[in-house]
């Protein structure tokens, strides 16, 4: 150390003898200039002064006859860097030690220590941050507008269905990191990894599938199919990834066809609707006819049974009117004689005359009056049939 010392002095020395000696200067004589020779001695002996101070503190700190200054300065810089060994570990983090490059242990949030640098490295990747890796489209925020900018990557977003049509499809993988050692050790770059991973299983399904579940209901299907997939090769290669969510965020047919294809699904769209009309009409129309159908079945069966009553009735009256016959003839048969004309002769006008009355006189018929009470009667009649 008093050698370097030493060393540094001589040529600082130097260096002023050549500066305050023109002429043993080895780069030759310098211009007199008298102006300006009071201000050059007063900025030297400024600059002699301040390297000297320079050196004196420099000897202060390593004195020549006291070793131990040295050492309690060693001893100084030996904590400094063994405290250094000290870490904190976030609890959004995850801490992986390695020594020398080699995995050693997994470290939890909190405070943890580890042989400082060289002999040891902590690495604390954030395991609960979600990221995302954007497919088929690139979003950019501009210094000129809070909105975010989006463009497309046509290379990535056209992709060919099942049924041989083109669709321009747009996707979102959402991830977080699961093993943070694996994370860090088996995969080069994670999320070049994870975006050729999710765009080949994404091409794989859609080539699986034809075009109509994919713009309509079927979407869902679709990124959960692609999202455990994606997830199987990602654990096949022990990345240590974790697939969140796959959300489809555009799926539309190319720019060129997306008119006809609009066309084709209003016609579809008016299609369903004709055929769920008619579906209507059938469940309405369908369940009446059951209805009056029913009714008259209930109808029928109703009469049949009046009928079937009224004959047996009918029957059940003849036969006890056969038997009072076969008891008393001549009672019974003038009681029927009797009914019979009241049932032929109740309801039409008559005038009985006697044979007897009268003699040879021909008797006076009221014909006027006895019209008039036929009118009458047939009105009668004609009215309660109307309130019935």
């Amino acid at each position: 150390m008093d050698k370097i010392f030493l060393i540094y002095k001589l040529s600082i020395n130097k260096n002023m003898s050549w500066s305050s000696n023109d002429n043993n200067s080895p780069w030759g004589k310098k211009p007199k200039d008298n102006n300006k020779s009071s201000s050059n001695s007063s900025g030297s002996n400024y600059g002699d002064d301040y390297i000297k101070n320079f050196q004196d503190k420099l000897k202060d700190m390593f004195p020549k006859n006291n070793p131990a200054s040295l050492s309690l300065i060693v001893i100084i810089l030996l904590g400094l860097w063994t405290l250094s060994g000290f870490y904190r570990v976030g609890t959004d983090e995850q801490g992986v030690v390695t020594r020398f490059g080699e995995y050693v242990r997994t470290t939890e949030p909190g405070l943890h220590y580890h042989l400082p640098f060289p002999v040891e490295t902590a690495f604390k990747p954030k395991v609960t941050r979600v990221n995302r890796i954007e497919v088929g489209f690139r979003t950019s925020q501009s210094q000129f507008s809070q909105t975010p900018q989006t463009r497309q990557t046509p290379e990535e977003a056209l992709m060919l269905t099942g049924d041989e049509n083109i669709v321009d499809l747009n996707f979102t993988i959402f991830w977080i990191i699961n093993d943070a050692k694996d994370f860090l050790f088996n995969v080069r770059n994670p999320e070049i990894t994870i975006k050729s991973i999710g765009e080949s299983v994404m091409r794989e399904k859609i080539g699986q599938t034809p075009i109509d579940p994919i713009l309509s209901e079927g979407k869902s299907i679709v990124e959960e199919d692609v999202k455990n997939n994606v997830q199987s090769v990602l654990d096949y290669y022990e990345s240590g990834v974790l697939i969140t969510q796959v959300q489809l965020q555009k799926a539309d047919p190319p720019e060129l066809v997306i008119e006809s294809f609009r066309d084709v699904q209003r016609a579809k769209t008016d299609e369903q609707r004709l055929r769920n009309e008619a579906e209507a009409y059938r469940n309405d129309i369908i369940p009446r006819a059951r209805g009056e159908g029913e009714r008259t079945v209930q109808e029928a069966e109703a009469y049949k049974q009046e009928v079937v009553a009224k004959a047996e009735g009918e029957a059940q009256r003849f036969l006890s009117v056969y038997n009072s016959y076969k008891t008393s003839k001549d009672v019974t048969r003038e009681r029927i004689y009797l009914e019979t004309l009241e049932k032929t002769l109740g309801k039409i006008d008559k005038v009985i005359v006697d044979n007897k009355a009268g003699g040879g006189v021909v008797p006076y018929l009221p014909l006027p009056e006895l019209n008039k009470k036929r009118n009458r009667n047939s009105n009668t009649t004609n009215t309660g049939n109307v309130n019935e």
